[in-house]
């Protein structure tokens, strides 16, 4: 009885210290999170670069960090910093707009089969019809100038997430073998014989995930921003971010391109809103299907539907930086199961 209590006595002491430890660290449960992924991603490059600096651990970390705070802190930083400047610049052009009239409907829209005859009506109600059109202003006005807002503020917790993840990977970088060290004896410990396949995959998917959706999305943001700033488009960092966080669903880019091009013929430029939709199908779009395959390797994709749900559920449960984890995760979980399941696994052989 004596040995048995001991037992039980020392299981709810562990029990006790590890939700205590868990209670501690939830705050920063995301920012390690996406510290961990970012330093698994650009782990290959950190031995590179601690080969060429001779292996100085602290001076590779820093490099490393800097790195990440040049090339994901600071544009973000300057994003949300404009994001609400821009957000009431495109809101009061837009209810000035609505103020004044709007104008008559472009011939390529009153032109379309079908749908031009009511549009064109609809049109000429609102113009006649100043309650309908302060009706239209304010149910679709002031919801879009919220979430806006509201996509703003998620974007500057965001970015405080991601500045302490930056500090977090520093340690992550300099300390990394011993902890690659402790996680493959703790695996072996709790897989047994498979950890070493298990770690792989892990390491593998993170990887491809990573480089294949993140790497993808950078690019059309970046390719975006150039169309929407050569073809004059307002508010193009905004635009720019919004194409970027849409990438990482397969039919998001398109819709903000084709509103730029859009709003191009509305206000008569019909030769920049061809030029939009040319720059937003061959080059913006081209990106996914180009440079997504290069970047994910052969069976490491993620269903549309997890893509879906790991961003909106990512959303979420992390915040802003649940864009980045939750299709991670899921993709981790994805690949494991897969492996788990088929006919020649190597984990349950």
């Amino acid at each position: 009885m004596k040995k048995r209590f001991e037992i039980y006595a020392q299981l709810a002491a562990v029990i006790i210290l590890v939700a205590g430890c868990f209670l501690v660290l939830r705050p920063f449960m995301t920012a390690m999170l996406f510290a961990a992924v970012v330093c698994v991603s650009t782990w290959p490059q950190y031995l590179w670069l601690l080969r060429k600096l001779k292996n100085r651990q602290i001076l590779a970390a820093l490099t490393m960090t800097l790195s990440l705070i040049l090339v994901i802190i600071l544009p973000l930083a300057l994003v949300a910093y404009n994001l609400a400047d821009n957000v009431t610049a495109f809101y009061d052009a837009v209810r000035q707009s609505m103020e004044a009239g709007p104008p008559e409907p472009p011939a390529w829209l009153t032109g379309l089969p079908l749908l031009g005859g009511p549009i064109e009506e609809y049109w000429h109600n609102i113009v006649s019809s100043k309650e309908e059109m302060l009706a239209l202003a304010k149910s679709l006005l002031e919801p879009a100038r919220n979430f806006l807002l509201a996509s703003g503020i998620l974007l500057g917790r965001g970015v405080l997430e991601m500045s302490l993840a930056t500090f977090i990977s520093f340690f992550f970088y300099r300390d990394g073998e011993a902890l690659i060290r402790s996680i493959g004896v703790g695996m072996e410990r709790l897989a047994g014989i498979h950890a070493t396949n298990v770690l792989v995959i892990t390491n593998s998917t993170v990887r491809n995930v990573t480089y294949g959706l993140l790497g993808t999305a950078l690019a059309q943001g970046f390719v975006a921003t150039i169309g929407f700033a050569i073809a004059g488009v307002p508010a193009v960092m905004l635009l720019g971010v919004a194409t970027f966080l849409l990438s990482l669903i397969p039919i998001g880019p398109p819709l903000i391109w084709g509103g730029a091009a859009i709003w191009l013929f509305q206000q008569g430029d019909t030769g920049w809103g061809i030029f939009m939709l040319l720059w937003g199908f061959f080059l913006i779009s081209s990106v996914d299907n180009v440079l997504k395959p290069l970047l994910i390797s052969r069976g490491s994709s993620l269903p549309f539907l997890l893509v879906l749900l790991g961003v909106m559920g990512g959303v979420l449960a992390f915040g802003f930086v649940g864009l980045f984890i939750g299709p991670t995760l899921l993709a981790v979980g994805f690949s494991l199961v897969q492996k788990w399941t088929s006919t020649d696994s190597t984990i349950t052989s």
